[in-house]
């Protein structure tokens, strides 16, 4: 596999505006995009083109009204179309072996999204969703784990695998928050049956409380389903200082999260890892969440490649 990490940005997710003013907004990608050309991170990846007409792949996850939908919304349909290229570029790079990891910095996120026809918590399309069943049609990925570090539950995200066996889907979060879901009594239903992992942080959630979710519930899970991928929802609004969020996770535990990340990735022996963007709502917080965790990717702890 090709040594490698990779990245998708395209200054196109910037046309995106829910509203003036509102907290899911061109600032964030700004933020990032900054703090990716100040360290010189951005340079060392690999950069990913998102693919064009991803509608087949969405059609696997969303229902023709729901699409028909969000495509006749004006600028954001089509960007939410190219999120979702970017999460199916990534997939197809990785699983290809022409990178052995990407993160997507898309907008707008997508682990809210169902089939409501409408925005769902900031979402429009299930981006990582749709990912999942593309690297299962396409590529042949038996077993895919995602992981859900954002805040908020991703509720669409859980509904679309919760009677699959072949995804099993880890989420941290606080539960009384948006959107109400996570209760970590549901543990997928029929054949998934054991194969939903909710845990509930609780409020002012710490690195220790998030990393001993992942020691005490996802490591022993992924250990026995040994993926075949690795695709994370990685929402940073679960970060300290969020303008959302009421936890108090520093980017330690980012660095750690997405070491054991790449980890579990290597249980099959194909180390492939998908990281997509979800929330995250302090734009300089969220640029030093993302950094942190590139670092990982790349391979570089503690600082910048050089």
């Amino acid at each position: 596999m090709a040594n490698a990490s990779g990245l998708v940005f395209d200054e196109r997710f910037f046309d995106h505006v829910i509203e003036p003013g509102h907290p899911e907004s061109p600032s964030r990608l700004r933020a990032i995009a900054r703090k990716l050309s100040e360290t010189g991170l951005r340079k060392h990846f690999t950069p990913i083109a998102p693919a064009p007409n991803p509608w087949e792949a969405i059609a696997a996850v969303h229902s023709a009204e729901h699409i028909l939908a969000i495509q006749d919304l004006p600028v954001t349909g089509p960007i939410a179309a190219l999120s979702v290229g970017a999460a199916l570029a990534a997939v197809d790079a990785v699983c290809e072996g022409k990178v052995r990891n990407a993160f997507c910095a898309v907008r707008p996120p997508g682990h809210h999204a169902h089939n409501l026809g409408e925005e769902e918590g900031f979402c429009y399309f299930n981006n990582v969703a749709v990912a999942a069943r593309h690297a299962q049609r396409k590529h042949a990925c038996d077993r895919i784990l995602i992981i859900d570090w954002d805040y908020h539950h991703g509720n669409g995200t859980e509904a679309a695998f919760y009677e699959d066996p072949s995804v099993l889907f880890f989420s941290t979060h606080k539960w009384m928050a948006y959107p109400g879901t996570g209760d970590p009594a549901r543990q997928g239903s029929g054949d998934g049956r054991g194969f939903n992992i909710n845990v509930d942080l609780g409020k002012g959630a710490m690195d220790k409380d998030i990393l001993l979710a992942w020691e005490k519930k996802l490591l022993p899970a992924a250990e026995s389903f040994r993926p075949d991928l690795v695709l994370i929802s990685a929402g940073f609004d679960s970060r300290k200082d969020d303008f959302l969020g009421d936890f108090r996770i520093g980017d330690d535990a980012f660095r750690r999260m997405t070491r054991m990340a790449m980890q579990l990735a290597e249980l099959a022996g194909g180390g492939k890892v998908v990281s997509l963007l979800e929330g995250g709502y302090n734009p300089e917080g969220l640029a030093e969440g993302v950094a942190a965790h590139l670092e990982e990717l790349l391979g570089v702890s503690g600082g910048s490649p050089g």
